[in-house]
This record gives structure tokens, C-alpha cells and sequence, in this order.
């Protein structure tokens, strides 16, 4: 019998699952699609990873899921050279363009410099903020 369960403590097994049939969907739909991760690291002196960016392709186009970086490492370009490693990995993938969501108490305004344009935001999320997504096609 099928039944609706909230599981305690989900993890890889339960996302992949639930993103199986979604995948299959969407890959009817439109067709097969890259799906990559994409990791970008800082080290430190010690080989250590202190940031970085993370993110994921499919549909050809990537998706910065987290950027950061800790607060002495920033104001050195570290952020733009992320962002540069990014889009070229984007472009060796074959995608067309970048999106990425932050915060109006994080860096909207740094990635605004870099050419991304809002497409969508959500007031209030988290309170008192807002969320605001953005894009950059890379052909542009």
C-alpha cells in the first residue's frame, strides 16, 4: 500500500529517489541533459578548502547554489575570480548561461557588477528582506 510519510532525518537516498521520476519527466520533455556538479575551491597555505563555489549544470545552464568566502578573504578578488572560473567551466560544459539567487543582505550588487540581471525576486524571505534571483546569459 502507498502511503505519505515526513521522514525524520533525510539524506542522498531520499532526494535522489524523489529526483528520479522528476529527472525521467523533464528528460521526456526536453530531452537528455547534462546534469554535473561544479566545484570551485580556495586553499589555504595549508591545502585547506576555506571557500569556494558550488553549484550544478543541467538544461545548459548552471546553477551557483553557494558562493562564499570567509571574511578575510574577501575584498580580493577571490569572489570575481570564482565567478570567472564559473562561467568558463559553464562555457567548456556547453551552457548557455549562469543563474544564482542571494539576498538583499548579501551580494546583489556584487553580482550585478558582474553582468547578472534580477529576473524574479520574493519579498520577504527571509523576513524583512528579499530574495532576489538572478541570471547572465553567456553569449551576450
Amino acid at each position: 500500500m502507498t502511503h505519505v510519510e515526513v521522514v525524520a532525518t533525510p539524506g542522498d537516498a531520499e532526494r535522489d529517489a524523489i529526483l528520479a521520476p522528476l529527472a525521467a519527466h523533464n528528460d521526456r520533455a526536453t530531452g537528455p541533459t547534462v546534469r554535473a556538479p561544479v566545484a570551485i575551491v580556495i586553499r589555504d597555505d595549508d591545502g585547506k578548502v576555506v571557500g569556494g563555489l558550488w553549484g550544478a549544470v543541467g538544461y545548459q545552464w548552471l546553477f551557483i547554489q553557494y558562493l562564499a568566502l570567509p571574511p578575510d578573504r574577501r575584498g580580493k578578488g577571490l569572489g570575481r575570480a570564482l565567478m570567472a572560473a564559473a562561467e568558463a567551466e559553464a562555457r567548456r560544459l556547453g551552457c548557455v548561461g549562469v543563474w544564482l539567487d542571494t539576498y538583499s543582505f548579501q551580494a546583489q550588487g556584487f553580482y550585478e557588477k558582474l553582468g547578472y540581471r534580477i529576473f524574479g525576486e520574493i519579498a520577504d524571505y527571509p523576513p524583512g528582506h528579499t530574495r532576489f534571483f538572478l541570471s547572465k546569459r553567456l553569449n551576450d
